[in-house]
């Protein structure tokens, strides 16, 4: 059997979902509905695909361009149903010199992400073995409503009614139709010069090729999708909701088969195209997107979302949003923390609780404990920075980097003014502002003297609670008063600044 042709109709408006984007271009677990399509045809390695647009058609070409360069697309400019679509596909291929006559066309729906590949090798082995002219990929519901029904004679097809238009003994039918097809060519190209638009919408049907197939004799066979739910459509949010779960499922089915634990399956999303070790555990509330890869003993959350990030063997991320970023063997994030693009934190290293980190790189065996905000940085290894430190990266027009050496400590409550150097194995003091360059193994004071006003309170807040507070305690213990005094510098009025 020579490779197939594949056909992926995309053209429809999808106006239940109520959305300027494109139906088919929702996305499920980080895949557009299309792409998931896409990738289920790839499994039969077909010869051509052909995906046929319509509605928003350069929004739906240029996300093909984007993850699917390989495909064709062809514009239904008319939209007059489904065999029309079809009928535009064949052209377009028999323009570009593709004989579609000896090869077997599948007929697949842009629209169905849940659709496997083990359903279409099935489809198609079934259609191969049975010398058949076509092939109705189909599902047994106990809630058929809405569906097409299958009518069989005997193992054949012999036709598909409508919901509104089938009796109410074929209502009782539970074998619905997919919309999903696969022809033998030659017979696909002579009866879909048979369709007509005689029926209620006006439109060229596709399940009237099965129809026409039938009655001249032609084998037709129904083949039973891998699973019901390989065969659902998306035409609204709810429908959009039900099928996130479903592929929800399947992805943390497969990762907990493949030995990575997962608390809280109904809480944990993990999008296709992430790679987990085994003996990865990941807590409730996680979600990993993107291309996303954990390695092994890594634990991650819980509520913690991963987005295109690299988790290192045996490093723990707790409570953190982290996008684009490179996290350690050994390293430690959170609880509370944002890691942003670009952002790498070295072996053993340490992301604390509510750090914000940007465009920075943290030494093997560093730490930022807490409270700081790292932007557009560099810092060495084994350097500790200190709570409440900010790395002042911004001055309103551009962004300055900041170095901070190996074996350095950041005082607590520092302002690193970007650009600066601070040393190797450098200390700078607690609430310093640095403004300048710090050289190896110096010490940085960047804060003014301190100076206390002596009865402030008692001259200015007088009948305060804090003014009757601090009247008690200098009559109590007048003589530790006289200590302070004794050891605090005082001013000339001309001096005090109130």
């Amino acid at each position: 059997m020579r490779p197939p042709i594949v056909i992926i109709l995309a053209a429809g408006e999808g106006t239940r979902m109520k959305s300027a984007t494109p139906k088919v271009l929702h996305e499920i677990s980080g895949r557009s509905l299309l792409g998931h399509v896409i990738e289920a045809a790839s499994t039969i390695e077909p010869e051509h695909l052909v995906v046929v647009v319509g509605h928003e058609s350069e929004q739906v070409v240029a996300h093909l361009d984007e993850v699917a360069p390989w495909v064709a697309t062809v514009e239904q400019t008319q939209r007059n149903g489904t065999g029309h679509a079809v009928r535009v596909a064949l052209e377009f291929l028999s323009e570009r010199g593709v004989t579609t006559s000896e090869a077997p066309v599948v007929v697949l729906t842009g629209d169905t992400p849940l659709l496997t590949g083990e359903s279409l090798v099935t489809m198609l082995t079934k259609h191969s073995e049975n010398t058949a002219a076509a092939t109705v990929l189909t599902a047994d519901l106990d809630n058929p409503f809405g569906y097409g029904r299958i009518l069989r004679s005997s193992d054949r097809v012999v036709g598909i009614v409508e919901e509104k238009d089938a009796t109410p003994q074929q209502r009782e039918i539970g074998e619905i139709n997919s919309g999903m097809y696969a022809f033998e060519g030659a017979a696909l190209l002579d009866a879909i010069t048979g369709l007509n638009t005689s029926n209620s919408q006006g439109e060229e049907y596709l399940t009237d090729v099965i129809e026409i197939l039938a009655s001249r004799g032609d084998v037709v066979i129904g083949v039973s999708a891998h699973d019901t739910s390989d065969i659902l459509g998306i035409n609204d949010r709810s429908q959009l909701a039900s099928a996130m779960a479903i592929m929800r499922d399947r992805i943390n089915d497969k990762w907990m088969k493949a030995g990575v634990t997962i608390f809280d399956p109904e809480s944990t999303w993990i999008d296709v195209d992430a790679e987990l070790a085994p003996d990865v555990t990941l807590f409730p509330q996680t979600t990993v997107r993107g291309p996303t890869a954990i390695e092994t003993g890594a634990q991650v959350g819980p509520g913690t979302t991963l987005i295109s990030a690299e988790v290192g063997v045996n490093a723990i991320v707790r409570h953190t949003w982290a996008e684009l970023v490179v996290i350690g063997a050994g390293a430690t994030v959170g609880p509370y923390t944002y890691l942003r693009p670009g952002t790498v934190i070295g072996a053993s290293g340490k992301a604390g609780a509510f750090v914000e980190m940007k465009n920075a790189q943290l030494g093997e065996g560093s730490k930022v404990p807490h409270l700081s905000y790292v932007g557009d940085a560099t810092i060495g290894v084994g350097t500790n920075i200190g709570a409440g430190t900010i790395f002042v990266n911004y001055d309103g027009v551009e962004k300055h980097h900041t170095t901070v050496g190996d074996q350095a400590r950041v005082g607590s409550d520092n302002m690193l003014i970007g650009p600066v150097v601070i040393g190797d194995g450098a200390y700078t003091a607690a609430g310093s502002v640095v403004t300048e360059d710090v050289p190896a193994g110096a010490m940085a004071v960047g804060r003014a003297r301190q100076r206390n006003i002596l009865d402030w309170v008692l001259r200015k807040r007088p009948g305060t609670q804090s003014a009757q507070a601090a009247q008690r305690a200098t009559q109590s213990d007048q003589s530790g008063h006289e200590k302070v005094q004794a050891r605090t510098p005082t001013f000339p009025a001309q001096d005090i600044i109130e």
